[in-house]
């Protein structure tokens, strides 16, 4: 264990680290620059001109999927609390069912770029379009911060850096890559990064799965007692080390069950993923792709967290500048030396980069499509105007997430993810599932839900242990305590009032909607007739 503790400063040979690092992203600039060639329209430019099979796609769903939080934070959460730790891996899988048979394929008929052309089909545009943007670029915010934390976290455990300044130096260059990313890029350039990235990353985890299996002789119960003699507790092997301490912690977990689960269908990032593709078969098909893929990434995880502990140990990892984010990178140290941290952290680094860039697009196009072009311009846009918009937008919203990063940085990832996966069930689920499938739906049952679960789960946020009241939290101090809601996910109150919302209100209004739009949108989201069409060059 000597060299371990002579190495905690930084692992590894930073400048090695940095060598891996830059190529990377050099050859991913490439790609990105030979990708942008041809993106002549607003379609090329959201949805890569529609292009994309149904395998490619599926891929970059998994791309998009399989963020910082998955790999780093997942990992980190089974090392550090074992059982409690994998449900974050069942629950973002089994997500993907939901997204599967009720919106993938309904979407891809119904949609041209983003969600909220689904949503205001066939209610009243402007109120509905303003409501979905505001709640998309909500959304991506969370999710924004979660990857930027990670990144910041990741690269000063690879580069040695232990202070705060340093750290959001970092934070703030990974923001200007990957506002350099987005600008060049668009859709093409970054579905190409996702594609890459998920092919790496998933190759990465399984050689170091298949590695961690060889060293206990291929026995997976060998690698668990090895995990518990290193640990020295048993328990890790059993429900409820995190959330079986008390009722509270139980009805916490059910919580962020709900809203892993249901948020997937309703993130934003994902949804636009679905528009990339010709066809809703296609649209199948990636989603069936992507289950696969994410699915034999989580089994993989299970493996390296408890790999994790058995090799590296939870007090070394919790040491750490990640926390416990590093947990990942560390047992990459522990197993192939520099060489193999610096593979494994330049992935993780690349899939940062690959997610904000997704997500970036989403809000960019969310802004520029719906409020700009079809709010303010009334959906007569100067040609090329909105794509210079979204441009702007990149760079604003860039901004934005490297001051959110830096706030954040520590927290652990996978649980700023679930905070943005509640915001996503209870602003955008009930929305979506109705204005699908049921047919007494109103305008103003859709703003109440949508504004009603946003506003209800943004406050429950706030007034939940992560902002205030304990050491752990964001305001890091016991002194300032305004955590008057005892759980810190607030998915099992404010996803229910939402589709309540949505429900009474809509039976109240008086108004009815146009029931031939109404017909309109259940024949073309069921048949596809009249969708948008692949564009041909």
């Amino acid at each position: 264990m000597l060299r371990f503790e002579a190495a905690s400063s930084s692992p590894g040979e930073p400048w090695l680290n940095i060598a891996i690092f830059g190529a990377f992203v050099a050859i991913t600039m490439v790609i990105v620059f030979r990708a942008s060639r041809n993106n002549k329209t607003a379609a090329d430019y959201y949805a890569a001109g529609r292009s994309f099979t149904g395998g490619q796609n599926g891929s970059a769903i998994a791309g998009d999927y399989l963020s910082a939080a998955s790999f780093l934070g997942i990992v980190g959460a089974i090392a550090m609390t074992g059982y409690d730790g994998f449900l974050y891996s069942i629950g973002f899988l089994v997500a993907w069912l939901v997204a599967l048979l009720l919106v993938a394929e309904l979407l891809r008929n119904t949609g041209k770029f983003t969600m909220a052309d689904v949503l205001s089909f066939r209610l009243k545009q402007r109120p509905v379009r303003i409501a979905a943007a505001t709640t998309t670029l909500v959304v991506c915010f969370f999710y924004l911060l979660a990857q930027m934390a990670g990144a910041g976290g990741l690269v000063s455990l690879l580069l040695g850096i232990g202070d705060q300044v340093g750290q959001a130096v970092v934070i703030t260059v990974v923001g200007a890559l990957m506002i350099l990313y987005v600008l060049v890029g668009g859709m093409k350039g970054t579905t190409w990064v996702q594609i890459i990235k998920a092919v790496l990353l998933i190759a990465g985890a399984g050689v170091m799965t298949v590695w961690v299996l060889a060293l206990n002789g291929f026995d997976f119960s060998a690698l668990l007692d090895r995990a518990v003699e290193v640990t020295e507790n048993p328990a890790i092997l059993d429900p409820g080390l995190k959330y079986g301490v008390s009722e509270i912690a139980k009805i916490d977990f059910v919580s962020l069950g709900l809203a892993l689960v249901l948020g997937t269908a309703a993130l934003p990032h994902v949804l636009m993923r679905f528009y990339t593709v010709p066809t809703a078969k296609e649209a199948r098909k990636s989603v069936v792709w992507a289950i696969w893929l994410i699915g034999i990434f989580y089994v993989f995880t299970l493996v390296l967290g408890y790999g994790a502990a058995a090799l590296v140990g939870p007090e070394v990892i919790a040491a750490a500048p990640g926390g416990p984010n590093s947990a990942a990178p560390l047992l990459a140290f522990a197993l192939g030396g520099p060489l193999l941290l610096g593979l494994i952290s330049a992935v993780a680094f690349a899939t940062i980069l690959a997610v904000v860039a997704g997500l970036t697009i989403t809000a960019a196009a969310s802004f520029a499509h719906d409020i700009y072009a079809s709010v303010v311009k009334k959906g007569k846009p100067e040609p090329g105007a909105e794509v210079k918009v979204a441009r702007r937008t990149v760079v604003i919203i860039g901004i934005v997430a490297i001051i959110g990063g830096i706030g954040a940085n520590g927290q652990n990832i996978a649980f700023l993810v679930a905070l943005a996966f509640a915001v996503a069930a209870s602003a955008n689920l009930p929305t979506i599932v109705y204005s699908l499938f049921w047919k007494g739906f109103t305008t103003r049952g859709a703003l109440w839900s949508m504004y009603g679960g946003l506003v209800s789960a943004i406050v429950l946020i706030a007034f939940s242990p992560v902002v205030s009241g304990s050491e752990t939290s964001m305001l890091k101090t016991e002194a300032i305590d305004f955590a008057i809601f005892p759980l810190s996910n607030p998915g099992i109150v404010s996803i229910p009032l939402a589709f309540f919302l949505g429900w009474i209100v809509s039976v109240l209004d008086k108004r009815r909607e146009d029931p031939l739009k109404q017909s309109e949108m259940e024949v073309r989201s069921l048949t596809g007739l009249g969708a948008e069409k692949a564009v041909h060059h």
